[in-house]
């Protein structure tokens, strides 16, 4: 089994509907109406009602146990398809809401990333994510806090949300968290085109999530190849969001052609029947990759990382010993 990486997975997504049923019964609380369809899946019929939706399945996510549990339900799940590492975007703003304080929301995520560590000697790290949604000042308040109280498992910076409002707006919140070490990528080119991807690299950004309609400007391509931005990519997501109509039309394969640095990443499994390992497989079997050209995609995965270095270095190991 190929050793799997990812670094665009957003934590209160991967949560799936049974697990968010529990946790609302543990916390007395009613699974908000509309936010399953009858199937009993996540319900949503576009982009912004899918941001709608993931939002009402937060809402339900109130304490540290709860963060503890979906973190660790998801890297067991991870780790039992070949999964050795994972960065979690992790949104402070969804546990604000429901009054959980950051330092109860890390200590939730903490103990899940520990005790899955334990169990199934997966790793992972956390990216904190501003919300652009919530405006500039509340990302400049999520990114002093990772600035001034540095946690070890906290190793980047990111903006997700509707693609709609400019990166620009966020740059001075990138630049606290820039200049306290912490790596950086931003959520672009995925609703919005390649103008939003160079709008994106105006920030200091070595990664991207998503990022796949750089493939509309070929001299944008040239440049991703060049400054050696790895795009943070999610097949599944993009198919099932229909940003794409089909895997067979999706622009990864022409991306790593060109030499852009990319690695594969399940978004919010629950909401689009993504795995890790299904990512990887749909590669093999939509674009015919090889065993060699996977472990390559961990490879970058690890070197596109914003984990401390001796994590990186024995990640390296571990792929290159199985």
């Amino acid at each position: 089994m190929v050793p799997k990486a990812e670094l665009h997975v957003h934590l209160e997504g991967t949560a799936p509907p049974e697990l968010i049923a529990r946790i609302a019964e543990r916390n007395g609380v009613t699974i908000p109406g509309g936010m399953l369809g009858d199937d009993g899946r996540f319900h949503y019929h576009d982009f912004l009602h899918f941001l709608r939706t993931y939002d009402l399945a937060a809402s339900v996510i109130r304490t540290a146990e709860d963060y503890r549990d979906i973190t660790y339900e998801y890297l067991s799940e991870t780790a039992l398809g070949g999964g050795i590492y994972v960065e979690f975007t992790a949104s402070p703003d969804h546990a604000a809401l429901v009054g959980l304080s950051d330092d109860e929301h890390w200590q939730g995520i903490a103990a899940g990333i520990d005790d899955a560590h334990r169990d199934h000697g997966i790793d992972a790290r956390i990216v904190v994510s501003a919300v652009r949604n919530f405006g500039a000042e509340q990302a400049i308040r999520v990114a002093r806090h990772a600035a001034e109280r540095p946690h070890p498992y906290i190793v980047g910076f990111g903006l997700a949300g509707d693609e709609s409002v400019p990166p620009a707006e966020f740059a001075q919140a990138f630049a606290i968290a820039a200049d306290a070490g912490l790596g950086c990528s931003v959520h672009a080119g995925e609703w919005q085109g390649p103008e939003s991807i160079r709008a994106a690299l105006r920030l200091p950004v070595t990664r991207l999530d998503h990022g796949v309609r750089a493939v509309e400007d070929p001299t944008l391509v040239h440049e991703l190849a060049e400054r050696g931005i790895t795009l943070n990519v999610c097949p599944t997501s993009n198919v099932v969001l229909g940003v794409y109509p089909s895997y067979d039309q999706h622009p990864l394969p022409h991306l790593r052609a060109a030499g852009v640095r990319i690695t594969l990443g399940t978004d919010d499994p629950p909401y689009f029947g993504a795995t890790l390992e299904g990512e990887y497989d749909i590669c093999a079997e939509h674009f015919g990759w090889d065993e060699h050209e996977l472990r390559a995609v961990t490879a970058a995965a690890i070197d596109a990382g914003f984990c401390e270095e001796p994590l990186r270095s024995s990640l390296r190991t571990r792929l290159n010993q199985v």
